[in-house]
């Protein structure tokens, strides 16, 4: 079994609340999950600071567990070069700098096979509406980096459990009624098509496990919520804790409890591999 602690959106800075960090950072260190999976957002502006204290949080996790780590859009400095005018990479500086050089990692354990995919890519002319408010918000992914994940999961054993880890949400909020990500069925439509077994986002600030039934097998949607004042709804913050085996994906939804300053098991579903 692998045992997998997904944890999103935790906007380090403003947003963030002590006792919920204290409260993950000590679950990591008891649990000792085999992962500890932060599918982006750490930082809220992008600041030094900010990803000081998110690179103190992964430094302490990748001492009792391997981790992996994708940018969400408040990790980019998406004014750097909007629209593809300017120089691409400046927009990772501070990331790269402090977190990661990777973008797009790839972990492999025993029995899964875990790639990154960076869905924050700041303003494009993919990624924009007609609302203003989107931004630097909305998240794409090119045929390339598609590619780039399939190629990757066919390095490794035929019985391995394929996991991506991307920020932006394929399926649609419950309560914000949108998708973070653009062209949701032609990318959920190419994971289907390599055989992957369970997605990790966020973005939504909403936890949501969803199950996406294809012709010959399915695929697990794990959207972590925000751990952070920034609760969608008003909702707690969450994170989910995910056990891999060769017949089954376990998810359980950790929800902070306010009156025991912890998260507690919430819902749990178990769908088959």
């Amino acid at each position: 079994m692998t045992s997998i602690l997904h944890v999103s959106d935790l906007h380090f800075g403003r947003p963030a609340v002590p006792a919920q960090i204290d409260n993950v950072e000590a679950l990591v260190a008891s649990r000792r999950f085999d992962v500890v999976a932060v599918s982006g957002d750490v930082s809220q502006r992008a600041r030094a600071g900010e990803f000081q204290r998110a690179a103190v949080f992964l430094r302490d996790a990748a001492r009792v567990s391997k981790t992996i780590i994708v940018p969400g859009n408040h990790d980019v400095m998406w004014w750097r070069a909007p629209l593809g005018f300017g120089d691409e990479s400046a927009l990772y500086e501070s990331y790269r700098a402090y977190i990661s050089p990777e973008l797009e990692p790839v972990l492999r354990v025993p029995g899964v096979t875990m790639v990154g995919l960076n869905t924050a890519q700041g303003v494009l002319p993919q990624t924009l509406t007609w609302n203003v408010r989107d931004i630097s918000i909305i998240g794409h992914l090119k045929k390339s980096q598609i590619e780039r994940a399939r190629a990757e999961f066919e390095k490794s054993p035929a019985g391995d459990a394929r996991v991506i880890v991307m920020h932006h949400n394929p399926v649609k909020g419950e309560l914000s009624q949108r998708h973070g990500l653009k062209d949701t069925r032609r990318v959920l439509g190419a994971f289907a098509e390599m055989g992957v077994d369970l997605v990790l986002c966020g973005h939504d600030h909403q936890e949501a496990v969803h199950y996406i039934e294809h012709t010959k097998k399915g695929t697990v949607i794990s959207t972590a919520g925000t751990v952070s004042n920034r609760s969608r709804g008003g909702r707690p913050s969450s994170a989910n804790v995910i056990e891999i085996t060769p017949e089954s994906i376990d998810v359980t939804t950790l929800v902070w409890s306010s009156a025991s300053q912890a998260f507690e098991p919430g819902p749990h579903e178990c769908f088959p591999r």
